[in-house]
């Protein structure tokens, strides 16, 4: 087994009072020696800094940035570890978690990343469900349409991100860490999975994963992307959607013994809302626009 690899985290915010210092906490109290927490504040006025100010180990800054990608890539950018994750200001690691992260990787020194399962939750805490995957495939990721690599849940070596650029936030607001994903299998990156609950994933008011127009601006510019990579939206994408998602339920059959007999977009739905009131740096009165 190699040594277990420094691993930094990077954790966007703008206005995140609410929930940043649960997600700070999560990485605080884990398990392992190896941790660099990166802070990128996108300017806050609502006291998000004086919790910053608290905690004298995190490396941290704040200034008006581009949104909540260019405030990863601006961390991954002084970032000293061999991998780096993200972890928005959202959501939590679970306890181990990172051991469990770094335990793996010692074991496979030829792993350019990984990524793992994940918990969903709602108001109040509330478990929504449980997602487990089994393996990366590019095929599947690519024709089924679906970014089931939940990406606080990835981590890559530093150095693929230093030869493949980081995120396209320029490109896309919403789904840039889609097309990243798309990136490393396309590289050829070796790309593997933890069968762990790695993070605690919220759908609440504040965040923008419950908002039905980021939703939508997704589903747009997934399409985009995925034209992209050489999957164009002609008579036979649908096609193409049913053999990759059947792909990857066969995979999760065939590897954890379980596959899903619902999307969870089924699940998810109620949770759902037509805006919710996170804060951003960018003018999202563009996501009804589409590009």
């Amino acid at each position: 087994m190699s040594r277990p690899p420094r691993i930094s985290i990077v954790t966007p915010c703008f206005n995140s009072i609410t929930t940043l210092r649960e997600t700070i906490e999560s990485v605080r109290t884990q398990d392992y020696p190896g941790i660099e927490h990166i802070v990128m504040d996108g300017g806050s006025k609502d006291g998000t800094l004086d919790i910053l100010r608290e905690y004298p180990h995190l490396i941290w800054e704040s200034e008006k940035d581009e949104g909540h990608y260019h405030a990863m890539n601006k961390g991954i950018a002084r970032a000293t570890g061999d991998f780096v994750a993200i972890l928005n200001a959202d959501d939590r690691y679970r306890p181990g978690a990172i051991r469990k992260v770094g335990e793996a990787l010692a074991r496979h020194p030829h792993w350019d990343a990984l990524f793992g399962d994940i918990v969903y939750v709602g108001d109040g805490d509330r478990e929504i469900y449980r997602r487990e995957e089994a393996v990366y495939d590019y095929r599947a990721l690519l024709w089924g349409g679906v970014c089931y690599v939940i990406h606080p849940t990835l981590f890559v070596r530093r150095s693929v991100y230093e030869q493949l650029g980081a995120y396209r936030y320029k490109d896309y607001l919403n789904s840039a860490d889609y097309e990243l994903i798309l990136r490393l299998g396309r590289a050829g990156c070796k790309i593997g999975h933890v069968p762990e609950y790695l993070v605690t994933y919220r759908y609440h008011q504040h965040g923008q994963s419950a908002d039905l127009r980021v939703t939508r601006n997704m589903a747009r510019e997934n399409v985009r992307i995925r034209e992209e990579y050489g999957c164009p939206p002609d008579t036979f994408d649908p096609a193409r959607r049913v053999i990759g998602r059947a792909l990857r339920q066969l995979e999760k059959l065939l590897v954890r013994g379980k596959c899903d007999l619902f999307p969870a977009s089924w699940t998810l739905r109620k949770h759902m809302q037509a805006s919710t009131s996170f804060n951003s740096n960018l003018d999202f009165d563009r996501l009804e626009k589409g590009p």
